[in-house]
């Protein structure tokens, strides 16, 4: 009995230092909700902020953002800039994939020219709207050689730029995923339209590897890049993702200890605060992301092309009451928004002012205001001959229980508000309401934006002719002249008489309702208590992961 009880205790022993084990190995684990899945992991097709977060977790571009938002050295050591600030000539650091070759400058060369040539929604982001990287749009066009874009490789450790304008923000340009390099050889020897759909087709030279992955899973994991240039500062062992749509589910994750990191809306949030434990792990953190309705103007829509008249719209826009939907819906510290930009981002460089610090400049158009958005329905009645608008309003209903709260608020204000208007919700998953936007089968659709850099551009560039993957069909000559001359034209490299045409410029696009604003996003998160160093961004990359303990 004697030399049982030993060999039993014995193997007690043993099984309580391997869970101590397993314990010190998950602690530093780092276990994060995602609101949605991610749309694709390849820098070319994604869009969303999802994508970006995880594709920045694993690849650096020629620049990072330090725990202020700013543009740091990654992959490019140092940098100079030519005196008329249109040639920049990158130095790359000593840096490594995860499979042993070396990260050269012919690697973002490849992904710059692949870009311009295989992106369908993010190929404006390298042309004279945005980065302005010589001959990129004609690239993007088919109508110039790819060899002809303004990047070079002199060798393998030195990268040439060259713009057609000066662009003040490009070093933070280069933080965004569109900007990041491939391997060109690894990429090879894949099958076609395989890169980035599996562990084994996504190479990384970041911070960590991806170890599971399948396009729509809900679980997610990576772990440590041991060959990462910066390998000994990354504390982390281990990221793990999980997909949870619901807040109630999100808390719950939580409390039990399955996820270290959650973002909360509705009642969770003031139930949070008033639960002394649980409100110590609560932070706002204050977003860039725009959440706004797009009217599909196309004439030949389903619903016969009522949305061209810019008076329904005008009506839609002022009859949505935006502090309830804040205060009562989205509750997580998201303002109210009455401008194309959202508040608290892009300060001017001079003043420090934001760029939408004032949310009353346009609110003659954009307000809510019942009687004001029945003297533009009445308009819009009298100019369309009919009294019955019977439209669709589509929305992305595994993105979170917030948006279908939103959407059915919306419906009642409207239909309230403006009787005759019949707002018929449409939710969907979220790649089916992507293929919808981006082919022009949808009358309303409730959509958003989180900025790629900082400056009021990264928006206002959406609604030009060209414009971006979802489109309103509208055009106008005026608000795209504005663009090219804030862009690469004479006003390109004059502040205040730049930042003046783009206040003109959003004029145009919220007096002809080309988008309703509705709010300036907010994340009411929770974080583990032994958890430190999480970097939250309101451009480009929302959550860094890379300084975290």
């Amino acid at each position: 009995m004697r030399k049982i009880l030993m060999f039993t205790l014995l193997i007690l022993a043993a099984m309580v230092t391997a869970c101590g084990g397993g314990e010190e190995k998950d602690s530093n684990t780092l276990k994060v909700m995602l609101g949605s899945n991610a749309v694709s992991l390849d820098a070319a097709q994604a869009t969303d902020s999802v994508s970006f977060e995880l594709m920045a977790d694993c690849i650096d571009g020629l620049t990072q953002m330090d725990s202020n938002g700013k543009a740091i050295p990654a992959i490019a050591e140092s940098y100079d800039i030519s005196e008329d600030g249109k040639t920049y000539t990158f130095h790359l650091r000593d840096a490594k994939w995860a499979n042993g070759d070396e990260v050269t400058a012919e690697d973002f060369v490849f992904a710059w020219r692949r870009h311009c040539l295989e992106s369908t929604k993010y190929a404006y982001i390298m042309g004279a709207t945005v980065a302005c990287v010589k001959n990129a749009d004609a690239v993007t066009k088919k109508e110039a050689a790819p060899e002809t874009l303004g990047i070079s490789a002199p060798d393998s450790k030195t990268l040439v730029v060259e713009l057609d304008a000066p662009v003040s923000f490009f070093p933070s340009l280069m933080c965004f995923p569109a900007f990041y390099p491939i391997n060109e050889k690894f990429y090879n020897s894949l099958e076609k339209g395989t890169y980035g759909t599996s562990p084994e087709t996504f190479l990384s030279n970041g911070a960590f590897t991806l170890t599971e992955y399948l396009p729509g899973t809900s679980n997610i994991r990576l772990q440590k890049n041991n060959s990462y240039w910066n390998a000994q500062n990354i504390s982390l062992e281990n990221l793990q993702y999980q997909v949870v749509s619901s807040s109630d589910n999100a808390l719950t994750a939580f409390k039990n200890g399955t996820l270290n990191l959650v973002a909360i809306n509705g009642n969770q949030v003031e139930n949070v605060k008033n639960d002394a434990d649980l409100s110590k792990n609560l932070k706002i953190i204050p977003t860039g992301l725009l959440q706004y309705l797009s009217f599909n103007q196309d004439a030949k829509n389903h619903h016969g092309g009522a949305l061209a008249n810019v008076n329904l719209r005008l009506a839609i826009s002022n009859a949505i009451d935006r502090e309830s939907l804040v205060n009562n819906y989205v509750t997580n510290g998201a303002q109210a928004t009455y401008t194309a930009i959202p508040i608290n981002f892009a300060p001017n460089a001079e003043t420090g002012r934001f760029f939408a610090e004032d949310q009353k400049q346009f609110s003659d158009v954009v307000s809510f205001d019942v009687e004001k958005a029945r003297r533009f329905f009445d308009a819009a009645k009298a100019e369309l001959g009919k009294d019955i608008f019977d439209l669709d309003i589509i929305y992305a209903n595994d993105s979170g229980d917030t948006v279908i709260k939103v959407a059915q608020a919306i419906k009642s204000q409207v239909e309230e508000n403006l009787p005759g208007v019949i707002l018929n919700l449409q939710p969907m998953p979220k790649a089916e309401y992507l293929d919808r936007v981006t082919t022009n089968s949808y009358d309303i659709a409730i959509t958003n934006w989180a900025p790629d850099y900082d400056d009021p551009m990264t928006f206002l560039t959406l609604w030009t002719t060209e414009g971006s993957e979802i489109s309103e069909h509208w055009s106008n000559l005026d608000y795209d002249r504005i663009i090219t001359e804030c862009t690469t034209g004479d006003l390109a490299a004059n502040y205040n008489e730049r930042w003046s045409a783009m206040y003109d410029a959003e004029e145009i696009l919220l007096r002809n309702a080309v988008i309703a604003p509705l709010y300036t996003n907010a994340s009411a998160v929770l974080i583990s208590e032994n958890v430190k160093g999480v970097d939250f961004h309101s451009v480009a990359i929302e959550r860094v992961f890379k300084n975290v303990k």
